[in-house]
């Protein structure tokens, strides 16, 4: 009994581990300290990291909650006859999968199967390898990913554009930034060539002081807005608009690099580009962005005129309007500028995990922006590698050969986040097969046949794999598994090796082929293993990175080389559907008008995503930390438009787009232009009415039309600078 135990001989064990946070890309470096190797109960950022120097965010202090969550989920659920999802043991539930896959590829051919990996499972750095070298095991092209809905501009652009192989100028030595639309002090992930968000705060500061001239597009004055010398509050869908009137400025003041456009622009794309952004004035450009032509003109000066720096855009724009234009012309500005590396140079960014240790400074040659398999729907193609998230709903609704039968969600959400909250549930319900791998009962797991628990980032092995792309420095790090809960959970990995090696189809890996056999749990094979098998052609291999933790090589940079003697590729700033595109925009009133029966007098607002310190899409609002903060994604609106609707903080909004309706929790914001209203995105629940708004938000991808008001290029519906009007709602408290 306790009252005859000696006290002094009772002591809790408390153990620190370095570890990194996963819940969003930045991979901040932290220590956790365990007691008696089972509960976590303390976690901060690691001040001895060279990178980070201690810095983290709300979020991943809440580790400790995420882990010990007492909703958590800790084994397998299996829907019943009952219609119950019950526990099952994870070997039998990948049985059960494995067997009906098998199935549905007899009866209706690979490309039935498709799986989703979402933002959490982009988190673990084998999660999306995994994924893809499962579907090319049986021959499905049929994976999906969150970044077709996120930002799939960044890569269609620079196919059609062309890229430079050696990258865009590096920040740690830029003169002049152009952010548009992104907020790396809050989401911590900036596009290339911006500052990311590694200790954001220190390294703006740092770069201001030596000289940075920074731009911003948004509008609201964010974080990074506050910063900048100067602040465009573009009127939101608008993006194109601005960016082909700086263009016009830099061309028509002969401020371009004329020598580098020589060289490396295809010939006459210079002429017919002045020409396609003649129209686009500065008058013009000034009434329809809501911004000073003076504004925009100092812009496009500082910018052209800068001698070391990079343009770059973010979520809202490649979800607003003609996002693939957007990122089009602000790739353009970095062509037009000469804003490449060369011969001589260092790359910033480590790709430590990447092959080879040099790139050529020459132009990557344009090729079809959607390059891969074709859709069934909208005329629309798939990249190399992966299909189009926005066109699942109806691949899986619309019958006949090739209809998607089977669904696995690995971290992601898509009753909350894909386009067309309406569709989206319609088509999860129409599934033969719907898995989810989530650690906890979301939206989307409450409609799933088999819902797999995920081992937490906190029990796996791992390396800042997006990060490594995206670090100010070639910097590693490497994370072990800290604690194991001893439940009946599995890595993603051994998810779809497990389906593979119960069906007897391949995994073949840049490491080789994985070695798994009739039943995966009679494999040695580790996290280490398969990480190794991953990341078999990186240039640093994993055993450097398992003994280079929290390491900056400053004597391992990716060099700049000269170009091959036969290298004759160049940009395409001109292409026919970009000029074809620019004389659409020019022909509108106003981004909107690609949305039928968008008039500005039925739908005066535009809403527009908006992100969060405290939550990371749909992930934050569970934990009590965070819930502290705020339990629902506010309506954030100016002060004086929340006046004219009768309305004060706290007071419900109806936001009515011409698709449907959602409910917010008004919450005044000086600093967000007025006309707009900002939401943060995949928030909610299944209903569709948002009787529980307070409690957990409401999904603004009920707004979006999934086939209205599409890009010509990757088929993404309007899914920021959505046309919107308010109402104040009489909310009987």
């Amino acid at each position: 009994m306790l009252s005859n135990v000696d006290p002094t001989m009772v002591t809790d064990v408390v153990d620190t581990k370095k570890t990194f946070c996963r819940i969003c890309h930045a991979a901040c470096p932290v220590e956790i300290d365990i007691e008696d190797g089972a509960r976590i109960v303390a976690v901060r950022g690691d001040r001895s990291d060279p990178l980070f120097q201690g810095y983290t965010c709300i979020k991943g202090r809440q580790l400790a909650d995420q882990y010990h969550d007492p909703r958590r989920l800790r084994s397998a659920l299996r829907r019943s006859l009952s219609g119950a999802l019950e526990p099952v043991s994870s070997n039998d539930a990948l049985d059960e999968i494995a067997a009906r896959i098998a199935d549905i590829v007899d009866r209706h051919g690979p490309r039935a199967v498709a799986s989703y990996t979402g933002t959490g499972a982009y988190q673990n750095s084998v999660g999306v390898p995994m994924a893809m070298a499962w579907h090319k095991g049986f021959g499905s092209p049929s994976i999906y990913t969150s970044l077709t809905i996120d930002q799939p501009a960044h890569r269609t652009a620079a196919l059609r554009l062309g890229s430079w192989e050696a990258g865009w100028h590096n920040f740690g030595d830029a003169d002049v930034s152009l952010a548009i639309g992104y907020n790396p002090m809050v989401s911590s992930y900036g596009a290339g060539g911006g500052l990311q968000g590694t200790n954001p705060f220190v390294k703006l500061r740092e770069a201001k002081m030596r000289g940075l001239r920074l731009i911003v597009v948004d509008p609201r004055r964010s974080e990074l807005a506050g910063q900048a010398d100067i602040w465009l509050q573009v009127n939101p869908g608008e993006d194109p608009t601005l960016l082909a009137a700086m263009i016009n400025v830099i061309l028509s003041g002969t401020l371009h690099d004329r020598d580098f456009c020589d060289r490396h622009v295809e010939p006459g794309h210079i002429d017919l580009l002045a020409e396609a952004v003649t129209p686009f004035t500065l008058d013009y450009a000034a009434r329809r962005c809501g911004v000073a032509a003076s504004d925009i003109e100092a812009a496009a000066v500082m910018f052209a005129t800068g001698t070391r720096g990079s343009a770059g855009s973010g979520t809202g724009p490649n979800m607003a309007p003609h996002g693939t234009l957007m990122e089009t012309l602000a790739l353009t500005l970095n062509v037009l500028c000469g804003r490449v590396n060369q011969p001589g140079d260092t790359l910033e960014s480590p790709y430590m995990s990447f092959p080879g240790d040099t790139r050529r400074a020459q132009v990557i040659p344009p090729s079809p922006p959607t390059p891969g398999a074709p859709h069934r729907v909208r005329g629309l193609f798939g990249l190399a590698d992966e299909m189009l998230t926005n066109a699942l709903n109806d691949e899986i609704l619309m019958e006949g050969e090739g209809q998607v039968r089977a669904l696995l969600v690995s971290g992601g959400n898509p009753v909350q986040a894909w386009p067309d909250q309406e569709k989206t549930v319609a088509a999860l319900r129409e599934l033969e097969l719907l898995v989810v791998i989530d650690h906890r009962l979301t939206a989307t797991a409450e409609l799933a046949d088999f819902v797999i628990a995920p081992r937490g980032q906190l029990e796996r092995a791992d390396i800042p794999n997006v990060m490594d792309r995206r670090f100010p420095a070639p910097y590693t790090n490497y994370a072990d598994a800290v604690i194991d809960s001893g439940d009946d959970v599995l890595n993603e990995w051994e998810v779809f090796a497990g389906i593979a090696a119960r069906n007897g189809t391949p995994i073949d890996l840049p490491g080789g082929r994985l070695p798994v056999g009739a039943q995966l749990t009679d494999q040695p094979l580790t996290d280490d293993d398969v990480i190794d098998y991953v990341f078999g052609n990186a240039r640093l291999p994993m055993t450097e990175w398992r003994r280079n933790r929290q390491v900056i090589h400053h004597d391992n940079r990716v060099r700049v080389v000269a170009a091959d003697p036969d290298a004759d590729a160049r940009f395409a700033v001109a292409p026919g559907d970009v000029l074809e595109e620019l004389a659409d925009v020019r022909a509108e009133l106003t981004g909107a008008d690609i949305i039928r029966g968008c008039e500005a007098a039925t739908y005066p607002f535009r809403l527009v995503g908006r992100r969060l310190k405290h939550a990371l899409n749909s992930l934050g609002s569970e934990l009590p930390g965070l819930r502290r903060v705020a339990t629902t994604n506010y309506a954030y609106i100016h002060p004086t438009d929340l006046a004219a609707l009768g309305a004060v903080a706290g007071d419900l909004l109806e936001i009515v787009s011409p698709r449907a309706t959602v409910v917010g929790v008004a919450e005044p914001d000086p600093d967000i232009k007025v006309g707009v209203i900002a939401m943060a995105h995949s928030w909610g629940g299944m209903s569709l009415t948002d009787e529980a708004v307070r409690e957990i938000g409401a999904p603004t991808n009920r707004l979006v039309d999934s086939e209205d008001g599409t890009d010509r290029i990757t088929g993404l519906p309007v899914m920021s600078a959505i046309p919107v009007r308010l109402r104040r709602i009489v909310d009987n408290r």
